[in-house]
């Protein structure tokens, strides 16, 4: 078995930012692991513009964005090997893969980055009723057909879920001469960013019908339309509320799934609410030695966050495989009121940076209200943000400092403070 120090699974924007950062902490032995036959991950078929504003402070194109980061992991001399499967990780940090030069063949790692990034939620698990004909599809393999293939999947298009790829395919078929006839989604909200509400569906006269679901797909041996329907506030269809909807292609945009079958089968804990590993203020899991970033961990909303945090990620893993420093006893983050979840999920405030970034994202939209940081019954911070939404991560940051000064603090709750 070979060793090796460091083994990044996944080349796309997180795997190629952990493994810059690790080189640059000094890390010399390490090694990304691709399974496509190019690095960039799913940036590559993100033709559209809008990437880089906060890394780079211009607006770029998704392989715009990721040649910077491949061209900076070629002046590093960061190996990578492409067309390689990861098949398991172990929780002794065993990393077995297979490609077709090598074989089968195992490496153990010194410290593994989990960088895998995500997955849609596929029409099987949506519990949509009617036949299977041609046509439906995920917006991402929409996507993947119109930008890199060249194919266009159909020319009357309906949108279950207003995700941010179902939104930017809506605007993109538009653009190449099909009609969007509407996009659906079940939740009284969105799940996009604003922006792209406005650019992708506003600017090209696109209906968006909230708190609407598929309840039928109609044809056989190709898609001939759908039927929506208005649902309560159970996500239940209301009877009587039905549209019927011609159309050839059906997109289903309905949530994106961390790639966590690895960081199962490695023993690593997962959340229920990101279903993504849970982490410390090093994004270390709870396996030692194993760390996690990027969509794998939970579902960004900006390629930039996915970047500063895999460069954290390989930040800390060269702190980890240098002797990790001194361990003290770790506060609890926990999600409050309005909060779904917040990563990490626990600080040590011995390990911590000087300020410690917490995400997280609200559980409906909410306006004017406050978000809150509190140890017990003291405030730490409070902010008030205009609009809180459910597509738009958040961000705190939080003091070594302050923590160091309250070494009592075992919980620090995030939560929101709701006007009346």
């Amino acid at each position: 078995m070979e060793r090796c120090d460091l083994v990044i699974v996944g080349g796309g924007p997180a795997g190629l930012a952990a493994a810059i950062a690790a080189r640059e902490a000094g890390v010399a032995d390490l090694l990304v692991l691709e399974r496509d036959r190019e690095l960039g991950g799913i940036l590559n078929q993100c033709i559209h513009s809008g990437f880089g504003l906060h890394t780079f402070r211009e607006e770029l194109t998704g392989p715009e964005y990721a040649r910077r980061y491949i061209r900076r992991a070629e002046e590093l001399a960061v190996p990578c090997l492409m067309d390689t499967m990861v098949l398991e990780i172990s929780p002794e940090r065993v990393v077995t893969a297979v490609n077709a030069q090598r074989g089968l063949f195992q490496l153990q790692a010194g410290a593994v980055i989990l960088a895998m990034g995500c997955r849609e939620r596929p029409r099987g698990a949506l519990n949509i009723p009617g036949f299977r004909p041609a046509g439906v599809y995920t917006a991402g393999a929409a996507q993947r057909l119109v930008n890199r293939e060249g194919l266009m999947p159909g020319r009357e298009v309906v949108i279950l879920g207003s995700g941010d790829i179902g939104l930017i395919m809506a605007r993109r078929m538009t653009l190449e001469g099909a009609r969007v006839r509407v996009v659906a989604e079940l939740m009284p909200y969105s799940g996009g960013l604003k922006r792209n509400i406005v650019q992708c569906l506003d600017d090209f006269g696109i209906p968006l019908k909230l708190s609407h679901t598929v309840v039928d797909i109609q044809g056989r041996e190709r898609l001939t339309g759908v039927t929506l329907a208005r649902v309560d506030e159970n996500r239940r269809p209301i009877p009587g509320t039905e549209e019927h909807y011609t159309c050839d292609t059906l997109l289903l945009s309905c949530g994106l799934i961390p790639e966590n079958e690895l960081s199962r089968g490695a023993g690593v804990a997962l959340s229920p609410v990101t279903n993504g590993p849970v982490v410390d203020e090093s994004l270390e899991t709870s396996v030692p030695g194993i760390f996690a970033c990027g969509n794998v961990l939970h579902v960004h909303d900006l390629v930039d966050f996915v970047s500063q945090e895999a460069a954290q990620a390989g930040r800390r893993a060269a702190r980890y495989l240098a002797g990790g420093g001194e361990r003290g006893e770790a506060v609890r983050l926990t999600a409050g009121r309005g909060v779904r979840y917040t990563v990490p999920a626990q600080a040590d405030p011995l390990r911590m940076e000087e300020e410690l970034t917490v995400r997280f994202r609200v559980d409906n939209e909410y306006r004017g209200a406050a978000v809150v940081v509190s140890a017990g019954e003291e405030v730490l911070q409070r902010r008030k943000k205009r609009i809180l939404a459910p597509g738009e991560m958040e961000e705190v940051r939080l003091s070594r400092k302050d923590l160091l000064e309250r070494p009592a603090v075992r919980e620090i709750t995030i939560s929101l403070e709701v006007a009346p």
